[in-house]
């Protein structure tokens, strides 16, 4: 990165010899960001300033991540054997407990630290975090602290708006409502007491993370899923959110076993059973909704709720695979999730969502809109989940333009899979020709957080992160 002086005070401009604006590719792009680390303004075909900052390459708006549990970080790649004669989600998610009953705050913010910089250094600047964790491994709150009179319902909470800061990220706060273990079962498993929440907990939590009114933190609320939570308490906890802005996720429809047991304890599948029961609209994201009918999709659409797939998590567990076809020509509104963290890149998420319905309809550049004047499937695909995201985060703009936050990602166009490439194919050739992130800096609210494709804090978070899986996982 070309270092300029910056004089404290003064607008900051940077210089992009390329950026993507919201028509798509412009040429000698000026960027001003003000004192709260937002675009004031945005102004394509200029001539560099002396006093800009040259950005060495062209540029993205960064991406937001609309599904994370970080603590699953921890258990990335450690699932991938199988000693019976059947594995899937379900026997994944008793091994991935296994985790989620060990792990300490001090253990989840060195984790989550380590993953949310590898998330910007993927291209991703915001993280919805669907956070679940909460308790102490015995179930109850954890140990008082700051001269509390009693334990500590937001340590887990705490963690992770620190490895936020430590990493730079921004991030949305999901407490989540979680309360049994499944339609016909009213209370929880005992391996999942960490989980437990009733819905003035769940808004006592989201009030608790905004009342501390950190820097890029924001809170919604998550419900976990049908199964998990009772339909009085969504009803009651949707009321609860009437004139709040802030977004509001759920599972659903993930697995065909949910649907099935949706479909005998209600005689609805789940997106049926959400659409006839809670006035869904753009604050609601549904995550994942793999496996729904053209009805329900065609209803999700025009709710104005979203949908956030997470293609490699969902590939990972053997989901299955959504009609993306459906889910496009009806201008749904799409983002993108991480979740499980197998994959933190939004590129390979990109390329895995396409050639997954490659593969499934036989076809070639599946998500392309050529009717609609967009023959490039990469850009058709990177423009939905860019503003897709910036309303699972709960944002009202977002991007390169005045007044949203001022991230973007800058190429490294010598990176392997772009070399030489045109520059009206730079968006393709990232997603469908790159195999790491080619990403040389990452800007954060007008702050550089990756620099030469590193994380300017790469060695303190990798070592905290290596002493909590040492811990987590000894020999």
């Amino acid at each position: 990165m070309t270092e300029t002086p910056h004089l404290p005070g003064a607008p900051l401009l940077l210089w992009a010899p390329q950026a993507w604006l919201a028509d798509g590719w412009r040429e000698r792009v000026l960027m001003q960001v003000g004192a709260d680390g937002h675009w004031t303004a945005v102004t394509p075909d200029c001539p560099a300033p002396p006093e800009a900052v040259e950005l060495s390459g062209p540029v993205l708006p960064g991406l937001v991540n609309g599904h994370s549990h970080a603590f699953q970080r921890a258990f990335a790649g450690l699932a991938e054997r199988r000693s019976g004669e059947h594995d899937d989600f379900w026997t994944w998610r008793d091994r991935m407990y296994g985790v989620a009953l060990r792990i300490t705050p001090e253990q989840l913010r060195a984790v989550a630290a380590q993953l949310y910089a590898e998330l910007l250094q993927g291209g991703y600047t915001q993280v919805c975090e669907f956070h679940y964790l909460h308790h102490a491994p015995d179930g109850r709150p954890h140990p008082a602290a700051n001269g509390q009179a009693h334990g500590d319902p937001m340590a887990m909470s705490h963690a992770l708006v620190q490895a936020a800061a430590d990493a730079g990220i921004g991030l949305t706060m999901l407490p989540v409502l979680y309360e049994r273990a499944g339609f016909a079962q009213p209370s929880l498993r005992d391996d999942q007491r960490r989980f437990a929440t009733d819905v003035d907990t769940v808004l006592a939590l989201r009030d608790g993370i905004r009342a501390l009114d950190a820097p890029g933190v924001t809170a919604g609320v998550a419900i976990h899923s049908l199964r998990a939570a009772a339909p009085d308490s969504i009803t009651r906890l949707a009321a609860a959110l009437d004139g709040d802005a802030a977004p509001i996720h759920i599972h659903i429809a993930e697995q065909t076993a949910e649907v099935d047991d949706c479909l005998a304890a209600t005689g609805r599948r789940p997106i049926e059973w959400l659409l006839q029961h809670l006035p869904l609209d753009a604050r609601w994201q549904l995550v994942h909704a793999t496996h729904a009918t053209a009805d329900e999709i065609d209803a999700v659409a025009r709710s104005g709720a979203g949908v956030v797939i997470c293609p490699s998590t969902e590939a990972n567990l053997g989901d299955g695979l959504t009609d993306l076809p459906r889910w496009l020509a009806q201008g749904t509104v799409l983002s993108l999730g991480s979740d499980s963290h197998v994959g933190r890149a939004w590129p390979a998420e990109l390329r895995l969502l396409e050639e997954g319905q490659r593969l499934a309809l036989r076809r070639r550049n599946v998500a392309a809109a050529p009717a609609a004047g967009d023959d490039a499937t990469a850009a058709h695909l990177f423009r939905r989940v860019r503003d897709g995201g910036a309303m699972a985060a709960g944002f009202a703009r977002w991007g390169l333009q005045p007044g949203a936050r001022a991230d973007l990602l800058v190429l490294d166009t010598r990176a392997p899979g772009l070399l030489g490439v045109p520059p009206s194919h730079r968006l393709d050739a990232l997603v469908f020709a790159t195999d790491a992130p080619a990403f040389a800096e990452v800007w954060v609210a007008g702050r550089p957080v990756v620099s030469n494709g590193r994380h300017r804090a790469q060695s303190l978070l990798r070592e905290g992160f290596a002493g909590a899986m040492a811990a987590l996982w000894p020999a």
